[in-house]
């Protein structure tokens, strides 16, 4: 990693994981202090810019395009909304060890697959193997067949409607349509106290620190290379004796890992989660985020995760009938004027001026270098 970036990641770590809550922490007459909204508004993007990076190593290296990342993203918010939902215990609603949503259901027993989920110890290995095994499963038969391209695209999306049907069926005992909500503790500490929010978010702005490095190893070694090379022409990979299968289903398995993560992440900190996060349209959005920031820039998914996702946060509130517009808008000026996103915009007109100076930049983008190959 060169100096330079290093540098920057430090200083981006130390900003969102200890300056920001620091911030939140000082007293609301200070100028300095942020407020609990705006850090929980802010620790929810985070949790989106996870999901970012990982689909960022899926796509903009690999060149797999997944449309179904939200269901990786649900099932690791399922496995933490459960045990949140079991933490509860008679500090519901109807004062019952089930669940408020069991008790409406007429449901008289805890099903058996929700009581490993009394265990935080469980939860926690839940949130990365749940996603993982069914990645590795769904990923094995796919990359196997050899479906590639469109047809991963779709069959993905098949399965993120697939998952939203299921998801909202009440007989699967996750709560149906209104899902899993009104949590009150995270292992035994009040989510409604400041304190706790506050380290909600530095878990997850370190999480987001870990995850960034996590990709960068990997897109620095010689797997990231053949990731590279697969995206660029996988038949030329295969007949180099490498197995394009292999290296997209490690990648597909650790996109999914992250998504999963991010979902854990996110449940606590929005207090709810619904099938609706699971289903075709939080899929393409994923997507838009990526696609707006750079993909195959790992920086570009943090920044368009974050971007986009604030500019809804004010749009829905001052403008609600224009937010779908302006999403479909910007998804299209993207793919029409900004191939490369905001990131990749950047880095053409950083070196353009550089060019004008008569010195060449120190570093390109991974976009770049793999068009000039290509």
């Amino acid at each position: 990693m060169p100096k330079r970036e290093a540098v920057a990641i430090a200083v981006a770590a130390l900003l969102l994981v200890v300056v920001l809550p620091i911030c939140n922490a000082l007293p609301t007459s200070s100028p300095l202090h942020l407020s609990d909204f705006r850090l929980n508004l802010f620790g929810k993007f985070l949790a989106y810019a996870i999901l970012a990076l990982g689909l960022d190593l899926l796509w903009g290296y690999a060149g797999v395009l997944s449309l179904g990342h939200g269901v990786f993203f649900g099932l690791g918010a399922y496995a933490m909304g459960m045990h949140l939902m079991l933490e509860i215990g008679a500090k519901s609603v109807y004062q019952s060890a089930l669940p408020d949503f069991m008790v409406w259901n007429q449901i008289k027993e805890m099903p058996l697959f929700w009581k490993p989920f009394y265990s935080g110890a469980f939860t926690l290995a839940a949130v990365v193997l749940v996603p993982a095994l069914f990645a590795l499963a769904f990923g094995f038969l796919a990359f196997r067949s050899r479906i590639r391209g469109v047809y991963f695209s779709i069959i993905t999306q098949a399965l993120a409607l697939s998952a939203w049907l299921v998801f909202n069926r009440n007989e699967m005992r996750l709560g149906g349509t209104n899902g899993l909500a009104d949590f009150k503790t995270i292992f035994g500490f009040p989510l409604n106290q400041p304190a706790t929010q506050r380290g909600l978010y530095a878990v997850t702005a370190a999480t987001l620190v870990v995850a960034y490095l996590l990709c960068r190893r990997i897109t620095g070694s010689r797997a990231g290379k053949v990731l590279v090379a697969i995206r660029d022409s996988e038949t030329r990979v295969l007949f180099s004796g490498y197995s394009p299968a292999r290296y997209k289903l490690f990648v597909f398995v650790v996109s999914a890992v992250l998504a999963g993560v991010a979902g854990a992440l996110y449940a606590p900190q929005v207090g709810i989660i619904t099938p609706a996060k699971i289903g075709v349209l939080p899929s393409i959005e994923m997507v838009v985020w990526v696609a707006a920031g750079g993909r195959g820039t790992l920086v570009g998914a943090v920044a368009g995760a974050v971007g986009v996702n604030w500019m809804q946060s004010w749009l829905t509130t001052s403008y609600p009938d224009v937010w779908l517009l302006f999403l479909g808008g910007l998804f299209m000026g993207v793919v029409l004027f900004f191939p490369d996103g905001v990131v990749g915009a950047v880095a053409r007109a950083a070196a353009r001026v550089w060019s004008l100076t008569g010195r060449a930049p120190s570093t390109a983008t991974p976009t770049a270098g793999a068009r000039s190959r290509a």
